[in-house]
């Protein structure tokens, strides 16, 4: 199982950090697009993000559209000692600094529970996912020790690249899976079919499907 972990994390790992980055923030913009236009994110009154690293799905778009209607926007910090995240309060990216593993994290004090999260959505990182929501993540199962934690009330979204997302992947007894993958192409079900993401109309009407 390890073997077989390690090895489509390299592989897929490659295939991302290969990207140009011109590639990257284009697609990465709708992937965010592709979610703000969801029915999840307009529920959340609190939206989890993460700083992206090597051609990662990047959340600024995300960012500032929670930030600009009121929402509240949490990001992971590490804590070395317990090999664990904790979900901090940022309310401008000015509070995202330097720190674990060279990644952005914030530097607020205000740390909030995952169990206290609420109507939330959480995005995730990852190196690949599987059609039913099967995540393959960094390698340090920092994620997986978080979403152990989540309520019903909470969504948990992989934001992916359509090529990131499989239809098989190795999973082990303490790995988390995700509500949904959201790509620039589609939004997957967790155990369905991949659906469009809808935009309702003002006046109440019919979903505009993307």
């Amino acid at each position: 199982m390890a073997d077989e972990k390690k090895y489509f994390r390299e592989i897929l790992k490659e295939c991302r950090i290969g990207l140009s980055k011109a590639w990257a923030v284009a697609y990465s913009q709708e992937v965010q697009r592709r979610l703000l236009l969801s029915d999840y994110y307009r529920r959340a009154a609190t939206v989890a993000l993460y700083a992206a690293n090597n051609n990662e799905v990047e959340t600024e778009v995300i960012f500032a559209d929670a930030l600009a209607s009121g929402r509240r926007v949490l990001f992971p910090r590490v804590i070395r000692k317990y090999n664990e995240l904790s979900l901090v309060l940022v309310n401008d990216r000015a509070e995202l600094k330097r720190g674990a593993f060279n990644l952005l994290e914030p530097t607020g004090a205000e740390i909030v529970p995952v169990r206290e999260l609420g109507l939330a959505l959480i995005c995730v990182p990852g190196v690949a996912f599987g059609r039913a929501g099967q995540r393959l993540g960094r390698g340090g199962g920092y994620y997986d020790r978080l979403l152990a934690d989540v309520t019903p009330q909470a969504v948990t979204a992989g934001l992916a690249y359509s090529f990131q997302v499989l239809d098989r992947l190795p999973e082990s007894p303490g790995d988390r899976r995700l509500n949904l993958i959201v790509t620039e192409s589609a939004l997957h079900l967790a155990g369905g079919s991949p659906r469009p993401a809808c935009e309702r109309t003002d006046q109440g009407g019919v979903p505009r499907c993307w």
